[in-house]
């Protein structure tokens, strides 16, 4: 005899508990679904401050699919609620009979939607320091056109991150040597040493080793020295880390959001772990509510489970269930296929007859 997977005992008393239980944590499951939704808007609202400096809005799946999951959260545990309140009398339960397992179906979805984004919340570091790393370099090749439209607020966006994060670059202040930061408009094309540097490089770009001024730190005691920073009498090295910010702008970017993550990543984990608590009390309270139907008797004991069969057996029947869907698109072997209908073989005589008739 196959047993039943987590099978419990419950008596009516134990029953309404349960159900008295499983309303309130419902309720507070409302709440958690509005943390979720809360958390997912946070985190667009992150994500969109410096959407300027990354390459991409894949990322964004991850928000939308936290504020998504939470809106379910809150309708699904809001329905089901009343459904656990009603469920503690048999005659109301008769009427959530047929609707207490598409909503365990769709309680089971939802928890592991809330499964996925945790685990997304892990898993997009990767993702993210690819698309930091595009989106810095494109914003600093951009970072002089000021007077062209789409990137005029790319040369702000790219000042206040270096300033706010207290960072220089993409992967440090040398990225800046490596393109043109300085707009020609203010360039003095008249100066020989100008034009000879623009004709130095191969693409015609005013290069130098220098840095924007926002790469200047604040803590230098005297005042902050941007220009040919590598030449080495300029200053020596102690000097040179206190000028400038010494850490790349894609690591403190990315550490930023990785923490933001962490903790978002935490909580909806927790959040999960109740939800799947939650889910099983409904299974258990959905199992005994109808093996009391089945006795016939509301005041009987009756037993509770999450599983009717074991892991396997239950993964067999439906697994025989899907193949059977499968074959009812079959048209081959459809043994009425080509079969004359009654129908068909009352006309053939009639036709028949008109010809006999005619001739």
């Amino acid at each position: 005899m196959v047993m039943a997977v987590g099978k419990v005992t419950f008596s009516k008393v134990e029953r309404e508990k349960l159900a008295e239980v499983l309303w309130l944590l419902n309720w507070i499951s409302v709440v958690t679904g509005t943390i979720l939704f809360g958390l997912g808007l946070f985190l667009r609202v992150e994500i969109h401050k410096w959407q300027e400096v990354m390459s991409e809005q894949g990322i964004l799946y991850v928000p939308h699919m936290l504020i998504t999951t939470g809106l379910a959260a809150c309708c699904i545990n809001f329905f089901g609620g009343k459904i656990c309140l009603d469920c503690a009398d048999t005659n109301k339960f008769l009427r959530w009979k047929l609707v207490m397992m598409p909503y365990i179906i769709c309680t089971f979805f939802f928890t592991s939607c809330v499964l996925a984004g945790a685990l997304m919340c892990y898993g997009i570091r990767s993702q993210m320091e690819e698309s930091l790393f595009m989106g810095l370099r494109n914003a600093m090749r951009y970072y002089k056109d000021t007077d062209t439209p789409g990137r005029c607020n790319l040369k702000r966006t790219v000042d206040l991150l270096q300033i706010q994060f207290q960072c220089c670059g993409n992967t440090g202040y040398r990225d800046w040597f490596q393109i043109q930061w300085i707009s020609s408009r203010y360039l003095d094309m008249s100066s020989s040493a100008v034009v000879d540097r623009m004709r130095s490089n191969v693409e015609g770009k005013y290069l130098m080793d220098g840095v924007p001024f926002s790469c200047c730190s604040t803590f230098s005691p005297w005042p902050c020295i941007q220009h040919h920073l590598s030449t080495s009498s300029t200053q020596d090295e102690q000097s040179q880390q206190l000028n400038l910010w010494r850490r790349g702008c894609r690591q403190a970017l990315l550490d930023h959001y990785t923490g933001i993550m962490q903790s978002i990543g935490l909580t909806v984990l927790l959040i999960w772990l109740f939800e799947l608590l939650v889910l099983t009390g409904v299974r258990y309270l959905q199992t005994a509510m109808e093996n009391v139907l089945r006795l016939g008797d509301p005041e009987s004991e009756s037993d509770g489970w999450i599983l009717e069969n074991s892991l396997a057996e239950t993964a067999r029947s439906n697994f025989n269930i899907i193949k059977n869907l499968g074959k009812c698109y079959q048209v081959d072997d459809d043994p009425n296929i080509n079969v004359p209908t009654a129908a068909a073989e009352e006309e053939l005589p009639s036709q028949q007859v008109q010809v006999l008739v005619t001739s």
